[in-house]
């Protein structure tokens, strides 16, 4: 059975259960009103990290406090289902992954809210109520004090070369969904036959990566200089600054999943909700996120200050299906020799 089967087979068992033994039975809110001035707070749930600059300017410009809740990408969806089947959940705007939110939109926890700060948006970063506003793009970053521009890779393919070995950190290719997708990507966007790209992903393999559980860790071991480079997130190099970090200028193209987010259909705070998710996607959040948080956005122009990366063309991967992700992580637990 699929993934994706399960998680809706699971939430579909939630709402029986809860029917049956009245655990649901507080009121969904009311829904909002044009007129109605902004009051209270809006509440956050999102697996982004480093947003504080983004909420603070919020409340300065709205005047309506913004709550933030870091969810991880692994417990977003039964945490969110599970206070959502009990008419609980405290979230007026939700942000993660694409898949996650389309999950969830499947099960009605998702409002179809128009965005009038979206109308600039291209056609496939709107998907009825969800928002596409970014990308999460991985490249190698590298601990600049061990590591010259020149030596530096300048394709994929050199992550592959034995001088790395013992000196790579990455997340764990058996479990993390997302370096799953970005390893897959690599082949079907960037290697020209599928031989050469798994000779690249076993000359990686060979070189004895440390694994970590998600990209939030990997930095950390670059810039104390245990370990020389890593496959990560560039944003690191401004969240982190002034650690000793830079990425990979690569003649090939980085790649990355897309970033969403949506208003509940149940939200609290309904005209906060419509606020915040206005203000997100407009083109001062996006310059923050960019500017602030090192995000890579899709406004155009507006790009995080890391040197060269305006030259650095991003591309969006597909999502993979959920045989594939259990395919290739099941594949790459083997090459990689992982238990």
């Amino acid at each position: 059975m699929k993934l994706r089967k399960i998680m809706i087979a699971m939430a579909l068992l939630l709402t029986v259960s809860l029917a049956l033994f009245g655990a649901g039975t507080g009121e969904k809110p009311a829904a909002a009103k044009a007129d109605e001035p902004l009051t209270g707070k809006v509440s956050l749930y999102a697996s982004i990290t480093s947003i504080e600059p983004i909420m603070a300017d919020f409340k300065a410009k709205v005047g309506v406090d913004a709550e933030y809740t870091r969810l991880s990408t692994a417990r977003f969806i039964s945490t969110v289902l599970t206070e959502y089947q009990a008419n609980k959940l405290m979230a007026d705007v939700v942000q993660g992954p694409l898949p996650i939110l389309e999950i969830l939109k499947e099960q009605g926890v998702l409002a179809n809210y128009q965005a009038k700060a979206a109308e600039g948006y291209p056609d496939w970063a709107k998907r009825d109520g969800i928002y596409l506003f970014g990308i999460e793009y991985v490249g190698l970053i590298y601990n600049t004090d061990l590591v010259s521009k020149e030596e530096a890779p300048k394709r994929y393919e050199d992550l592959a070369d034995p001088k790395w070995k013992g000196h790579i950190v990455m997340a764990n290719p058996a479990s993390h969904a997302t370096t799953i997708s970005w390893l897959v990507g690599l082949k079907e966007n960037v290697f020209a036959t599928e031989a050469e790209w798994m000779a690249f992903v076993r000359g990686l393999a060979a070189n004895e990566p440390m694994f970590v559980a998600s990209f939030g860790p990997t930095p950390a071991p670059i810039a104390s200089g245990e370990k020389k480079i890593g496959i990560s997130m560039p944003k690191y190099i401004v969240t982190n600054a002034p650690a000793p970090l830079d990425y990979a200028k690569l003649s090939q193209p980085m790649l990355g999943s897309p970033r969403a987010i949506a208003i509940t259909s149940d939200a609290p705070n309904p005209r906060a909700a419509e606020a915040f998710l206005e203000y997100w996607l407009s083109d001062g959040a996006m310059g923050i996120l960019a500017n602030d948080v090192g995000e890579y956005v899709l406004t155009p122009g507006v790009y995080p200050p890391i040197p060269g990366i305006s030259e650095t063309e991003v591309i969006p991967i597909r999502e993979l299906s959920d045989e594939e992700i259990q395919k290739w992580g099941a594949e790459f637990e083997k090459i990689f020799a992982l238990k």
